[in-house]
This record gives C-alpha cells, sequence and structure tokens, in this order.
C-alpha cells in the first residue's frame, strides 16, 4: 500500500511542477553579429527571446504552424494532465478493476507522453549551439585602398526555470506511475 501511496505523492508533485515548468522560460537564444571595417566595430543583436513552451506553442500558432503547435500542445500539455487525472481517480476509486484499467491505460499513452521527453531533447539540441561562432574575413578594394570587413556571429542559449521544473516533472511523474503501475501488477483480480 506504501507505493501506491507514494506514487501519488509523487504525480501530485510532479503536477505541481508541471505548471512552472510549461509557463517559465524553457530557454533563451541569443545571437549577434559584428561586423569590423577597418578598426570601426558595428554589433547587432540578431535574435533574442525567451520561450516557455506555452510561448512557443502560441509563437508556432500564430505563424500559421497549426500541425505543430496542436503536436506540442496535445503531447506536452493534454497527455501529461490526462495522464495525471487518471492516475489520481485509480488512487481514490474503490474497484480494484476500475483502477487496473485506469493505470493500464495510464501505461498505454504514457507512451505518448515520451513527447515529453523529447521536447526536452530538443530544447537540449538547441542549447548545444551555446557560444557556437562563426567569423570571415574579406578584403577588397575600392579606388585603390584596401579595405578589410572581417564578420563574426556568436549564439549564446542558456537553460531557464522552466526547463528544470519541466524535467522534474517529467521524472517524477515516471517514477510515480511507475510505482502506481507496480502495485496494481501484484494484486490478484477478485
Amino acid at each position: 500500500m506504501y507505493k501506491k501511496n507514494l506514487g501519488f505523492v509523487f504525480n501530485i508533485f510532479a503536477l505541481g511542477l508541471f505548471f512552472p515548468g510549461i509557463l517559465l522560460t524553457m530557454f533563451s537564444f541569443n545571437m549577434e553579429m559584428a561586423a569590423n571595417l577597418s578598426g570601426s566595430v558595428l554589433t547587432s543583436s540578431l535574435i533574442d527571446k525567451e520561450l516557455s513552451i506555452m510561448a512557443t506553442i502560441n509563437e508556432l500558432w500564430e505563424d500559421q504552424r497549426l500541425l505543430v503547435a496542436a503536436l506540442i500542445f496535445a503531447f506536452t500539455v493534454c497527455i501529461p494532465l490526462v495522464k495525471t487525472i487518471l492516475v489520481c481517480v485509480a488512487y481514490f476509486t474503490q474497484s480494484l478493476q476500475v483502477e487496473r484499467r485506469l493505470i493500464n491505460f495510464v501505461g498505454a499513452i504514457g507512451k505518448w507522453s515520451m513527447a515529453d521527453v523529447f521536447v526536452i531533447a530538443l530544447f537540449l539540441a538547441i542549447m548545444s549551439t551555446n557560444h557556437a561562432e562563426t567569423s570571415t574575413s574579406e578584403q577588397f578594394s575600392v579606388f585603390g585602398f584596401k579595405i578589410a570587413l572581417d564578420i563574426s556571429t556568436q549564439t549564446l542559449s542558456a537553460a531557464g526555470e522552466g526547463f528544470y521544473y519541466f524535467t522534474a516533472y517529467c521524472l517524477l511523474s515516471l517514477i510515480g506511475t511507475q510505482l502506481s503501475g507496480s502495485v496494481i501488477k501484484h494484486q490478484p483480480m477478485t
């Protein structure tokens, strides 16, 4: 019985981490360009964004990338919420048969919620561009004068608070669901 209680507690804590995980900044991304023309330097920020999961979904929706926005919304918001609600209902139900069905269903849709892990992997891939730098140097001649042009870009990215909340949500939810499921598998059918 303690595994069932512990599984429920893990899922409640996971739910508490879920909302900050989707609302707080998941990552920040900044790209700067610098142009050096014979000693004179011009710098400009090309991209400066901080995005949460919900802000990303909203931006994709506004850019008319509806399928991608809908898929991210379904896999990172809807399925995790449905999964948590069903685990809670299973915890409070008095019927072992209903509890078993709910937990088995959660296990089945849990495979779909692996998209949570995919989102984390995607954000990690984006962050791997941190400190990526490119540089191009050219020399050309105008009216007999030699001019040197150096153009460089630097990409910086960092994980935000939302990344850590969402990662913790994913881990606690998986542990909680596993604990809940392990109790059901060991109970005899009545």
